[in-house]
């Protein structure tokens, strides 16, 4: 590898261009090429991360000749969800370590096949979701682990977004390239916030989603039991005005409210005692600088395909269970985070 990791970007829209912006100023990258459909496309890619006209790095309209051509250390994907997995395969078939926008994949098997792949190539992976960077859902986990408040029980959370009232008319919308509507977008934040922090197979789901008469769901109610015993339901908005995001961990001896989205703040009870400056340490962190301290070997890769396996096969069984009126189970349940 070069002094600087080489990092290209294939689909330059929405949440490319903080990824862009942030690797633009990082001392360790080397940003080497974009592409899009358009290169045309690129070039406002380009604007928004602040390159200066002169000073840009080449556009392309084809994933392999910008490979080829920029023989990049790294990947930042963010094309449409169902696109995922292809592209991050081809990916790592040239080389690439690869920060993959989320959801990871948008089908079971693609997460299982997406994980061989990685670790045969011995390359890194990392999902971008934003809790598991942050000091708050690293302490929340650790309480869980160690049972510090007693055994975590019960989880309940919701996520409101005027989701749709944003994404109308675009490829979101389309489960064709989406997979999904609100659940497996903004979602999906919540949701591996759960999984990443209760660290357990899903044994079974029952959810309705009501799809308010677009292509894919606006609005869920998710009821999860895990293979642990922890029950977890989750309500997801797409056409609520107020945005924000909470989850409420219940365990025998104390609870923990947090940020689900962004992990911005946190509260723990003790008994029945809130902590009033709980210890936390640690320096927050973005997906995409994990994923260069990853690939330089200065910290442990914070999501992996693990993560992606388990969102997976979760939305999987959400999507199965609305389908029948019945719970479902996941196809596999093999693969805890």
């Amino acid at each position: 590898m070069s002094q600087k990791v080489k990092v290209a970007f294939l689909g330059t829209g929405g949440i490319a261009a903080k990824h862009g912006r942030e690797y633009r100023h990082h001392p360790d990258v080397q940003i080497v090429g974009g592409c899009d459909v358009k290169a045309d496309t690129v070039n406002g890619f380009w604007d928004r991360c602040e390159i200066p006209k002169g000073h840009r790095p080449p556009a392309f309209d084809n994933a392999e000749k910008m490979y080829q051509q920029t023989k990049p250390d790294a990947v930042v994907i963010c094309t449409p969800h169902t696109l995922h997995y292809e592209h991050a395969s081809l990916a790592i078939a040239h080389g690439c370590h690869v920060l993959l926008e989320k959801p990871m994949v948008t089908q079971a098997d693609h997460a299982y096949k997406l994980r061989d792949q990685v670790k045969a190539a011995g390359k890194v992976l990392v999902v971008g979701y934003n809790t598991p960077c942050t000091p708050e859902f690293h302490h929340l986990r650790e309480l869980i682990r160690g049972e510090k408040l007693g055994k975590l029980e019960q989880v309940a959370g919701w996520l409101t977004q005027p989701w749709i009232k944003f994404v109308k008319g675009t490829w979101r919308t389309d489960p064709k390239l989406s997979g999904g509507g609100q659940a497996y977008d903004s979602g999906a934040h919540i949701l591996n916030s759960l999984c990443w922090t209760v660290e357990a197979n899903i044994e079974k789901v029952h959810a309705y989603v009501d799809n308010m008469g677009n292509d894919v769901d606006i609005n869920s109610s998710i009821n999860i039991l895990f293979d642990t015993g922890v029950m977890a339901s989750i309500v997801i908005s797409g056409h609520c005005t107020a945005s924000g995001s909470h989850l409420t961990y219940m365990f025998a001896n104390g609870r923990v409210d947090i940020d689900g989205w962004g992990g911005s703040w946190i509260n723990i009870y003790e008994g029945d005692q809130r902590v009033k400056y709980p210890q936390i340490t640690g320096k927050p962190l973005t997906p995409a600088g994990n994923f260069i301290a990853a690939i330089l070997g200065r910290d442990e890769p914070r999501t992996s395909p693990a993560n992606g396996i388990v969102q997976s096969e979760l939305m999987d069984a959400i999507y199965e269970s609305a389908r029948t009126g019945q719970p479902a189970r996941p196809a596999k349940q093999g693969a805890a985070v």
